[in-house]
């Protein structure tokens, strides 16, 4: 191949180009390019060109191409003998496989889309090296980038940049229309949970079910409890009951409760079923609440401890206990019928002396409310006296659950997520 070539090309400057021999006889039309699956740059190892009386596509392996420019064109007449060959090796097609694809941008805790490729020249071959998800990347496809760099350049003096994405974090599980960075399990997990949920509720359907699949079971709890409920129960349903008991045992009480509200009730006792015994009659307790009660807001995931506790072993139990806890502000003291006595927030335990009882430093003027309150009584309780949870107890003070401060934001802006 003759070496007039620049240092970059992109895929788009390809496409649908035609192709000759050197006579200047027209082969056809470049439909795809074809790339080797091999890390971190693939070497683009042929085209497929569409040509012929019967629209046929051929295969022109990398060596038997003449020039790039300033038209393509293939080495020899006869074709015939390309026409039989086709790639031994394990391949990918990059038109097919790759382009239009949805990324999950694990940098960006976002879903992109390919719109172009990258390609670099190592003296005559040509590696993939970058996916371009920017809306430049787009406008040079359709053939408008100039256009564009025109007109924002007179109207603002600017340049739209380009939206680059190394080939090298990205990776093309087969059988998969979603593209994934090759770096995306082990980053999924340190993704925030909100992030992550944004990421599996912008992707469609199959992509969907394929992510969260990969998820492992905490990091999948996390997300789930961030992911709008539809979502939610649609993930759920698809997944084996085994894998779903895992799942709702590792979230909050809660969230796990509303989850499995929406569900059927056979399709809930199932999932139940699964679960740890003590887990599941906690659950099954929040369950028989109205959604929209303050027994429909608490949850069991908190601390209670008897009054004669010493400080010193509160503070160990509170720390070996704080994994499983969804409620940290208070520890709430409780005798041993589960009568609600007291209530030591986390600061008056840390500033008491180690041998002092938690009766000693508990605040006896304990506000709390019945599981049947309706939610508007619940929010203007927590604006009244400010707290940071609020425990809820029946007729008898027997201590029931604790609504946390964000169950209350979830009540005052639901669809802020």
């Amino acid at each position: 191949m003759d070496q007039n070539l620049k240092d970059f090309y992109f895929f788009s400057d390809f496409l649908n180009r035609a192709i000759f021999t050197p006579s200047g006889q027209k082969v056809g039309k470049l439909v795809d390019l074809v790339a080797e699956r091999a890390d971190p740059y693939p070497m683009i190892v042929g085209l497929l060109v569409r040509g012929g009386g019967k629209e046929k596509r051929l295969f022109l392996p990398w060596r038997k191409i003449r020039s790039l420019e300033p038209r393509i064109t293939v080495n020899g007449e006869d074709l015939q003998a390309v026409k039989a060959t086709f790639p031994g090796k394990e391949v990918a097609f990059l038109k097919e496989e790759v382009m239009d694809k949805q990324i999950v941008d694990t940098f960006g805790a976002k879903v992109v889309r390919v719109n172009d490729l990258q390609l670099l020249r190592v003296e005559s071959s040509l590696r993939l090296c970058h996916v371009d998800v920017g809306f430049r990347g787009l406008m040079r496809r359709v053939g408008w980038e100039g256009l564009m760099d025109r007109v924002l350049h007179w109207l603002f003096s600017y340049k739209l940049p380009n939206q680059f994405i190394s080939w090298k974090y990205v990776q093309l599980p087969s059988g998969s229309d979603l593209l994934q960075l090759s770096v995306s399990q082990k980053k999924l997990s340190h993704l925030h949970p909100a992030d992550l949920a944004d990421i599996i509720e912008d992707l469609s359907g199959r992509e969907r079910s394929a992510m969260f699949h990969a998820l492992d079971t905490e990091t999948a709890a996390d997300a789930l409890e961030e992911i709008d409920p539809k979502i939610q129960k649609s993930l759920i349903e698809e997944i084996s009951v085994e894998k779903a008991s895992d799942i709702v045992e590792e979230m909050s009480p809660s969230e796990a409760a509303d989850l499995l509200g929406d569900l059927t009730d056979e399709k809930a006792e199932e999932i139940l079923e699964g679960m740890e015994k003590e887990k599941a009659e906690d659950l099954r307790e929040l369950l028989v609440h109205d959604e929209k009660t303050a027994g429909g807001l608490m949850t069991t995931a908190f601390l209670s401890l008897p009054p004669t506790l010493l400080v010193e072993t509160a503070m160990a139990r509170l720390k070996t206990e704080a994994p499983n806890l969804e409620i940290f502000d208070y520890i709430f003291v409780t005798d041993e019928e589960e009568l609600l006595r007291g209530v030591v927030s986390i600061r008056d335990l840390f500033t008491a002396q180690p041998h002092q009882t938690l009766s000693e430093i508990q605040s006896q003027r304990v506000v709390s409310i019945k599981p049947d309150e309706h939610e508007k009584e619940v929010v203007d309780m927590f604006a009244k006296y400010g707290f940071r949870a609020l425990p809820v107890v029946d007729e008898e003070n027997h201590l029931k659950g604790v609504i946390g401060f964000r169950s209350v934001l979830e009540v005052l802006a639901p669809d802020a997520g």
